[in-house]
């Protein structure tokens, strides 16, 4: 069988690269712009194109049809609207990445399920997926196009720890501020619902839905079965690192409030998604992937990762603009605190 992956470098798309490539049942081509050569694979064909290039690309693929297509990259209506017009002709199934923040928040119950209201008032970044999903089950219902949606929670990978408040820059400055026995700040009280992926569980869930029939026309969310409160996150991640949790609580709304004018959009990945308890019902996805399960829990992935990110300076990239205003943050609730 042959795959093309638009992108396939990113947290979950290289996972499931990694995987398909070493199974000599399919064939792997990976369309980007060749700017990751770390991460280029063996038994892998490589188109070096910007998707973008409409004109370009189309004539790459002349000729050409694939078993399936999976859009990592796709975040506006305009850009599946692009892949419509290339791949309707060119594939037997198109598998579009949305996300879970999508679903309506807060939700009447916090059970997800695929049938879940997809409403979200505080993200465009979620209300842009929605339209993207409209747009392409329109073409499903009116035309056939072979559309599956795939909706992932919190994936992470060796290259990135998972937080719920970070800076431009990633992880690191929270590890960094961990070691060092500073605070951290935690959303909330820190005891809502979360569900952590690590990207090679997740690679499981995907692969299965690839070149299966059941799975055209509809939508899975695939996530790991371990659900953790944000203070069991912060917490294994200490424990990982050997040192002792200075958890400081601080309101999503606030927050989102302090952080916008620094350009930190907590509004969104906070209020429109973290901030909400969520456990996910993935038995639609274990209908057709009996295999998917959590294999990498928690405590392993972070070590995995903290192992990867302390070994390859690469991924330690300093933020002194997130650290100085992380001290603002808690010096001002600590000032207010003294006020009243």
């Amino acid at each position: 069988m042959k795959a093309l992956f638009i992108g396939g470098t990113g947290t979950i798309s290289a996972a499931i690269v990694r995987k398909l490539a070493a199974d000599p049942s399919w064939h792997v081509w990976v369309l980007n712009r060749g700017n990751r050569s770390d991460l280029q694979l063996e038994n892998t064909h490589q188109i070096t194109a910007d998707i973008n290039d409409e004109k370009t690309v189309a004539g790459i693929i002349d000729g050409t049809t694939f078993d399936v297509v999976c859009e990592f990259i796709g975040f506006t209506v305009d850009q599946v609207e692009r892949d419509y017009r290339l791949f309707k002709n060119h594939t037997r199934q198109y598998i579009y990445i949305s996300s879970a923040s999508a679903y309506h928040k807060p939700a009447a119950s916090y059970i997800i399920t695929e049938g879940t209201t997809l409403s979200n008032p505080h993200w465009e970044y979620s209300r842009n997926k929605i339209a993207c999903e409209d747009f392409l089950m329109k073409k499903y219902r009116e035309e056939g196009f072979p559309v599956t949606i795939v909706r992932p929670s919190h994936t992470y990978d060796e290259r990135s720890i998972p937080l719920g408040v970070h800076g431009k820059k990633g992880s690191w400055q929270v590890i960094k501020r961990m070691m060092e026995g500073k605070p951290v700040i935690i959303q909330g009280d820190g005891t809502s619902l979360w569900h952590l992926t690590f990207n090679e569980d997740f690679a499981n869930g995907y692969i299965a839905l690839m070149g299966n029939r059941h799975a055209i026309g509809e939508s899975f969310q695939i996530t790991g079965d371990e659900v953790l409160t944000w203070n069991q996150i912060y917490q294994t991640i200490a424990d990982a690192l050997g040192v002792k949790l200075n958890a400081y609580h601080v309101s999503s709304e606030y927050l989102a409030a302090v952080g916008e004018k620094y350009g930190y959009d907590f509004e969104g990945s906070l209020v429109g998604d973290k901030a909400v308890s969520v456990v996910f019902d993935n038995s639609k996805l274990k209908k057709l992937a009996n295999t998917m399960c959590t294999t990498v829990p928690f405590h392993r992935g972070v070590h995995i990762a903290l192992d990867h990110i302390l070994s390859h300076p690469e991924y330690q990239r300093e933020d002194p603009e997130f650290d100085k205003w992380c001290d603002r943050v808690i010096a001002a609730q600590e000032a207010s605190k003294a006020a009243v």
